[in-house]
């Protein structure tokens, strides 16, 4: 099957989005925790590098999977590709 250059430009998009999250899932897993161990104050009780490791970094790939399913539904929507509600 040949591609169009409307098929190309969806999956440009698409690696476009992907690019994103990987480069914020990366600084959330192990930049912000590598660096964290150096920042020693207390957030909420509990040192600053476990707070990161424990709670904040999940809280960034919830955030995560919602911002890439509303961006992949407007890519979606835009292409016509869209699922039906």
């Amino acid at each position: 099957m040949q591609l169009t250059e409307k098929h190309l430009e969806y999956w440009r998009k698409n690696l476009g989005i992907t690019a994103v999250l990987l480069f914020i899932w990366f600084l959330a897993t192990f930049v912000l925790g590598y660096f964290a161990r150096e920042l020693s104050f207390n957030f909420f009780g509990w040192p600053f590098a476990f707070y990161m490791a424990a709670q904040g970094s999940l809280i960034s790939y919830v955030v995560l999977c919602f911002w890439n399913a509303s961006a992949q539904n407007k890519i979606d929507e835009e292409f016509g590709v869209a699922e039906d509600k």
